[in-house]
């Protein structure tokens, strides 16, 4: 199930925006504003966001445009009252998807989120992300929030491999073979070297932790499920 956040301050509107998700199946969280967005997706895992733009305290603009200086990139509707050229070019600038403007058609909006999910779902294909730390297997590399860790390559493979099946125990052996490859002559002290070394860079990292099992090999549990 997909987890969808609607921020919106109209409650009437926010109300029939999230009753129209969930009879589609959508799990919904509700912000009135982006101050109070930004918190819910500090601790939970959001496909998409669909987002006024006049709002108290932060609005929608900002609201994207701190998203995505964060490299969050979660697809945005923009949902607003505004209807000019120049006030949809500004949301699509600051990196908004798509924009609608009201009063909306519930049926579109719904329709227009199961579009832009298919589409976040073809580019993510090779990109894992847990809260706030995205692996994108395309570039090799780490980022939390605005943070990028410096993994080798074969710490990334490692790393990427745990994470794609988390809780799935992995051998030594198993490990070798698929990072190194059948012909390597690498020990099984390899994987422990790699794995420290993935330890003491992403020390900082609360998304998930890789936990050793005695006699069995390595898994990754993520934490806050």
């Amino acid at each position: 199930m997909f987890n969808v956040l609607v921020v919106e301050d109209d409650k009437n509107l926010k109300k029939l925006m999230t009753t129209y998700l969930k009879k589609n199946d959508y799990n919904v969280f509700e912000a009135i504003n982006g101050n109070q967005a930004l918190d819910i997706l500090d601790t939970s895992y959001i496909d998409l966001i669909i987002s006024d733009i006049m709002m108290p305290e932060m609005d929608g603009y900002e609201l994207v445009k701190s998203l995505r200086e964060s490299k969050y990139e979660v697809p945005i509707l923009l949902v607003t009252a505004k209807n000019s050229f120049e006030d949809k070019r500004e949301g699509f600038l600051l990196g908004a998807d798509d924009y609608m403007v009201k009063p909306i058609n519930m049926e579109e909006m719904v329709l227009r989120v199961k579009v832009l999910l298919k589409r976040a779902k073809s580019a993510n294909e090779k990109r894992l992300r847990i809260r706030n730390l995205v692996l994108d297997y395309n570039t090799l590399t780490v980022i939390r929030k605005d943070k990028v860790y410096n993994l080798a390559q074969k710490e990334f493979y490692l790393l990427y491999k745990l994470l794609s099946t988390p809780d799935t125990i992995f051998s030594r052996q198993d490990l070798i073979e698929e990072i190194w490859g059948l012909e390597n002559d690498s020990d099984y002290r390899t994987v422990d070297v790699h794995i420290k070394r993935i330890r003491e860079k992403l020390s900082d990292v609360d998304e998930f932790e890789i936990i050793t099992v005695r006699g069995m090999g390595y898994k990754c549990k993520i934490n806050g499920e």
